[in-house]
């Protein structure tokens, strides 16, 4: 594929200076691994290096364009949490405003995986919670009344206090 192909079938929040996906524009899936993105990289870089294009005067700004989009893309989707954050649609190139915005996103990411290999609740252990809660326990036991395995504690955490509404 083109380096250029898919310019418009992008992700509008993050194609950034370039406009596209940084997907199509590499001519990769998004679910391509680290050698495919890597090896559709150098394959891109090497065909619109701007050194390749300086004797046609006429090409060379395009070929330039081209190579900063394919380095762009690049960047991003071989940087694990750029990456994540861009699939996320939350990753923007141009605001270079947002490094704690980002940075605390990416944090994000990070927790959410380390959950997603946590040892999920039984049914029987969310009804125990769930009981507590409505009961007052304050969790210092753990599920069920019981403490945990591991001896971990489980956080409880305050519920969002409501707004009084105007009349």
């Amino acid at each position: 594929m083109d380096a250029g192909a898919g310019a418009g079938s992008g992700n509008a929040s993050g194609g950034g200076a370039s406009a596209c996906c940084y997907y199509a524009l590499l001519g990769i899936r998004k679910n391509a691994s680290a050698t495919d993105i890597r090896t559709a990289y150098r394959r891109l870089a090497m065909k619109w290096h701007p050194d390749r294009w300086a004797s046609d005067a006429g090409a060379a700004g395009e070929a330039k364009r081209r190579f900063q989009r394919i380095q762009e893309a690049y960047s991003v989707l071989s940087d694990k949490g750029k990456k994540a954050m861009y699939d996320a649609g939350l990753f923007d190139p141009l605001d270079d405003d947002d490094q704690n915005f980002s940075d605390f996103m990416q944090e994000m990411l990070v927790m959410m995986d380390n959950v997603k290999n946590e040892k999920p609740d039984t049914l029987e252990d969310l009804q125990k919670m769930l009981e507590d809660i409505v009961n007052g326990d304050d969790g210092s036991r753990g599920v069920g009344g019981r403490v945990p395995p591991d001896g971990a504690r489980r956080a409880r955490v305050a519920p969002y206090p409501q707004q009084q509404r105007r009349r």
